[in-house]
Formats: C-alpha cells, structure tokens, sequence
C-alpha cells in the first residue's frame, strides 16, 4: 500500500511539471489591417496551433516630445482603433483563441517609443492624462469583452525612467475597471529596471536579444548565446516572483538575423530562411520548457495569410516561410 501511495505521488507530480512545461501561452502578434476580419482570416491562427493572439490597436504621436496622444481617428486604419479591435478580438474568439490586448503607441517617421521624453513639466501632464485616456479605454474595452490579459504599455523607457510614481498610479486606475491579467512589455534591454513588475501578473519582455554575429546563425552557437541572456531573465523571474512573458519575440529572414534582431531597416533584404529558422529553433529550447516562462506572441502575423511572406520576404513574418512549420510543431505542445 504505501509503495503504491508513493507511485501515486509521483505520477502526480510528474504530470503536474509536465503541464507546467508544456501549458504555454502560443501566440501570435495579430496586425491591425485596414479592414474587417473574418474567418478566413482567423482560421490559420488556428492552423498554426496558437492559443493567444495579441491584439494592437494605436494611438499616435507627431514626435518623441509631442504631448498629445491621438487615438480612435477617422484617418486610422479599421484595426487600430476601438471598433476595430473590439471586432478582432471577437472573431478569433469565436475559434477559442485567447486575448490579450496590447495598445500601442507609434511616433510619426516609425522613431523609437523608449524615447519619447517631454520637455517640461507642463508637457508631461498633457501626455500623461493623454495616456490615461487611450489606456483606461482600452482596459474597459478588456473588462467588457473578457480579455484574458492586458498590456498597459510597449517600449516606454524614457516615459517610465522620468515619471515612475505616473505608472504606479495608472495601475491601480487600470484595476479599478480591468479584472483581468497585466502586463507591460519591456524592451530587451530594459526589463531589468522596470519598477513596477510586483503589481503585475507577468514580466513582459520584447525578446529582441542578440545572440550571434554569423551571417546564417547555427542553432547551437545561438543556443550559447542565450545562456547568459536566460540567467538574467530567470533572475528577474525570481526577484519579483512572476513569469516571464515575451510580448513580442521573433526573428527575420534575412542575413544576420541574431545579430540585432530589433531592426526592421529595410536595407536588410538578403534573404535567409535557415537563419530565421534556427534563431527561432534556440529561442524555442531555451524557454519553451521552462516552468517560469509563461510563453510569447512571435511578431508578426498579418490577417491576409495567403498574401503574405513566403519565398522572397526578408521581414519579421513567419508566414508561409520554413520556420512557420517549426512554430506550429512548437505549438502543438500545450
């Protein structure tokens, strides 16, 4: 009896662990499009095993010291605004995909949002109340349509390093409507100084890490590279006592693809499949199997599967390339 109490335990832990590995978050960083969606659309969601789909409306900026934050405009795209977003998330709900909604911000000319800083003091409480507005919108939009996770920010360094105590009250404002999980997603190299991860559920990280100068990266000397990258980010699990999140990870097909894998230069067009393929391969073995890793949305995927990436595409996509193959076979473990 008591050797069989003990195999009881065991085997219930062993599946335990094992549904801690393999119970990911598989998603995908679904793009705002100029137009309505469909199940056409929604469908090789499906097909490629995602569980989670990251929905990103817009809000927009003149320039890096602009204060006003427009949003919800008639000269947007349908899927960057309120409607549009509202109706995404509920046509791939309507095939079991998970949410979670990630508003962002973009500046005019595509410059970097961990750099938008005000000048003065003045400008910074016209940007913050411009920002509590387009984010506690967003999260009541969440709240009605049951959105599983939200994302309060992307890549606003320069924002949260000068007004920390403005995101600290933003949060328990967001909670007061939003009962869901949150999230913010931190670029790469600014996940560690992030002070308020003890008042969310997941540690966010824009997975951009470079992890190999080679023009095609093998998957081992990737897998290397992340090795100290992978130290740092399970210390911060540990520190704060949250799963790690990538809100974005991904790789292009193009030459050098693990050497700064956060441009999007346009010059960068030598096509190379197996180098997208094998940076994503190590990103996979290196976390997939972590219990404190929470799982990732892989940028980018756009509504008009049939049309986009392939053979001659050198961006960020998976679409309709090789190593679309590998995330649905990655996904297919949940």
């Amino acid at each position: 009896m008591k050797k069989f109490k003990l195999l009881i335990v065991i085997l219930t832990l062993s599946i335990q662990s094992c549904s801690t590995q393999t119970n990911k978050i598989n998603g995908v960083s679904f793009v705002a499009s100029n137009e309505v969606v469909n199940e056409s659309h929604t469908n090789p969601v499906v097909s490629v095993n995602a569980n989670y789909a990251a929905v990103m409306p817009f809000g927009f900026v003149k320039n890096l010291d602009a204060p006003e934050l427009v949003f919800n405009t008639t000269r947007q795209w349908f899927g960057e605004t309120k409607a549009g977003a509202k109706q995404y998330i509920q046509e791939l709900k309507k095939k079991g995909i998970k949410i979670m909604l990630k508003p962002q911000i973009w500046v005019w000319r595509g410059e970097f949002t961990g750099f938008i800083d005000m000048q003065n003091e003045a400008d910074w409480k016209t940007f913050e109340d411009s920002y509590s507005k387009f984010i506690l919108e967003y999260a009541q939009l969440a709240q009605d349509l049951k959105v599983d996770i939200f994302c309060i920010g992307t890549e606003l360094e320069k924002f949260i390093d000068n007004r920390p105590a403005y995101w600290f009250t933003l949060i328990k404002n967001i909670k007061v409507s939003y009962k869901g999980k949150l999230t913010y997603a931190a670029n790469w190299d600014e996940f560690k100084r992030t002070p308020f991860w003890d008042k969310l559920d997941f540690i966010g990280v824009d997975a951009y890490f470079p992890v190999s100068h080679s023009k095609t990266p093998t998957v081992q000397e990737c897998l290397e590279a992340w090795k100290a990258h992978k130290q740092v980010v399970n210390s911060i699990s540990e520190k704060h006592d949250k799963p790690i999140l990538f809100t974005e990870y991904g790789y292009r097909s193009v030459d050098y693809s693990g050497k700064e894998p956060w441009k999007s230069d346009r010059s960068m067009n030598q096509i190379n499949m197996e180098a997208q393929t094998n940076t994503t391969q190590a990103l996979f073995e290196t976390f997939w199997k972590e219990d404190w890793f929470a799982g990732g949305f892989i940028w980018k995927w756009f509504h008009n599967h049939e049309n986009v990436g392939g053979e001659n595409n050198s961006r960020f996509t998976p679409q309709n390339k090789p190593v679309e193959a590998l995330v649905r076979k990655q996904y297919r473990l949940k």
